[in-house]
């Protein structure tokens, strides 16, 4: 049942203090920008902003964030649905799919379906068939939702197993149809998920560059990258990020307008139950062939463009290179991964149980680094580092606290929606038997969170994988991720080159999620 709040309690000093410190923390980068748009005289200042280009890239960017969200929404809530309520043969590797184009990054998601076109592609050469290549808005568009619709899907069916299926048990019985049932009963407990997983496609959208530069398409992050890495004018370049970020308050004000006084955890006394798969019966066909669609998509066909040309480019790149290149990846991403989870707890669990003002101000911090370009999180750091502290600059540790912050809001989702889920009730009694705020925290709630805590660091590790800006300019000297070797080789039109670095990124991840499809199957 959705219950709702009826009073609010006051928040733990030493809760409330570490939410604090981990959004002044997080913060930090942004004052950078501030600064830099500011430097200016206000007469250029005022040339700055009323640009007419800043209207068109405006719309640019809406306009693609508003269809990738559509596109990815068409694709995650069916697939999540498949994976959780029907069962099929094969389904134990639905969740494979939908977790698999996370490990791919999106400019190498872009180059797989540039060279699908032309007379020089895989299909020309095996199929017969030259495709034309696609680009601008419906190039980015299809490069974007394939990327991202697992932030959707990953959120909508961890929701979806852990609703109680007596809801919809007495809806049924008050004669409701099936399809009655999934508007009224079901769709409105997917609040939290679907938000939490729009919010994180939708900042997607906003701050990448790799796709929209390979495809030619001009927003606000494109043309923040072109400013920093050619023309180098920082006033401007902080201005775009300064407008990024109001585009992504309006978002965040919504977004928690979506969820105000809602809450998911029982209210009733008995214990919650799970829902049983059922067969796909008539549906079959149509259950098979979107399950069929996706994995084209999604899978086969970027992974046939990068074995193309990792077949004419094996024996270009040294097996030890790709070795370093990968250690180097893995040694500051997990570490990122774990820094992330801890920061967002603490946020996501204040936000949820104290919905105070205060408090929803401090969980939306979060995404505030999120939202703040790659490149601008990276200079901010390094004009810190050198004012303040210069012994961080180029190390490890300001690589992982960059990585942490500008992913922070990838952990929060899964986090907050486990969050919203656990009953508060749980921890009243444990407190009632003698324990003190944490022991109660962490025996009643904490085991309810893992699976948030386990999604939302794969989320903050597959990302840190790829990551690029972050990587180019905080790593320390000949410091070099495999997705700093991808992108260099690819700058340079050497895809053959890229190829197996763009593989080892690919088979890691894949490992890795298949891992953590198995953990989850083992605790259910």
């Amino acid at each position: 049942m959705i219950g709702r709040k009826r009073g609010l309690k006051r928040a733990p000093w030493p809760l409330f203090g570490a939410a604090g410190c981990i959004g002044l923390l997080v913060i930090l980068p942004i004052f950078y920008l501030i600064l830099r748009a500011f430097e200016a005289e206000w007469a250029e200042l005022a040339a700055i902003v009323f640009r007419w280009r800043n209207v068109r890239l405006l719309w640019n960017t809406m306009t693609l964030a508003a269809a990738v969200l559509a596109v990815t929404s068409a694709i995650a809530l069916p697939l999540a649905w498949i994976s959780a309520r029907i069962r099929i043969r094969g389904g134990r590797l639905i969740t494979l799919l939908g977790l698999m184009p996370l490990a791919i990054p999106p400019y190498l998601m872009a180059y797989g379906y540039l060279a699908l076109g032309g007379s020089q592609s895989p299909t020309a050469l095996f199929l017969g068939v030259e495709l034309p290549r696609i680009s601008g808005f419906g190039g980015s568009l299809l490069a974007l939702s394939i990327c991202f619709f697992p932030y959707l899907y990953l959120n909508l069916r961890s929701a979806l197993m852990g609703l109680d299926p007596a809801l919809e048990e007495v809806a049924k019985s008050l004669g409701y149809s099936p399809l009655r049932v999934a508007c009224r009963v079901v769709l409105p407990q997917l609040r939290p998920a679907y938000s939490a997983g729009a919010l994180l496609v939708l900042l997607h959208v906003m701050s990448d560059f790799g796709v929209v530069s390979l495809m030619r398409y001009e927003t606000f992050s494109y043309a923040l990258y072109l400013q920093y890495m050619a023309a180098f004018d920082r006033t401007y370049a902080a201005w775009l990020g300064l407008f990024l970020l109001m585009l992504t308050a309006v978002i965040l004000v919504f977004e928690a307008r979506f969820l105000r006084r809602l809450f998911l955890y029982r209210v009733s006394s008995g214990a919650a139950r799970v829902h049983q798969a059922r067969d796909p019966g008539m549906n079959a066909v149509v259950v098979y062939g979107f399950v069929g669609l996706v994995f084209l998509f999604s899978l086969a066909a970027p992974i046939g463009s990068i074995l193309f040309w990792f077949s004419r480019g094996a024996g270009l790149v040294a097996l030890g290179d790709v070795g370093r290149s990968l250690w180097h990846s893995l040694s500051v991403s997990a570490p990122a991964a774990l820094v992330a989870a801890g920061l967002a707890s603490p946020l996501a669990y204040l936000g949820v149980r104290y919905p105070t003002p205060t408090a929803r101000i401090l969980e939306r911090t979060a995404y505030l680094g999120y939202a703040t370009p790659a490149l601008a999180v990276a200079l901010g750091l390094v004009f810190f580092a050198l004012n303040t502290a210069p012994i961080l600059y180029q190390t490890r540790a300001l690589l992982v606290y960059a990585l942490a912050i500008h992913f922070l809001a990838e952990a929060m989702g899964p986090i907050r929606s486990a969050v919203y889920q656990a009953r508060p009730q749980l921890e009243e009694s444990a407190r009632a038997l003698g324990l003190n705020p944490v022991q109660a925290f962490m025996r009643a709630t904490f085991p309810l969170l893992r699976r948030g805590l386990i999604t939302g660091m794969a989320f903050v590790f597959l990302s840190s994988m790829k990551e690029l800006p972050l990587t180019f300019i905080l790593s320390p000297l000949d410091y070099h991720t495999l997705a700093v070797n991808v992108w260099g080789h690819i700058d340079e039109a050497m895809f053959a080159q890229a190829a197996p670095y763009a593989l080892t990124i690919l088979v890691f991840s894949g490992l890795f999620v298949g891992l953590l499809q198995t953990q989850e199957r083992n605790r259910r």
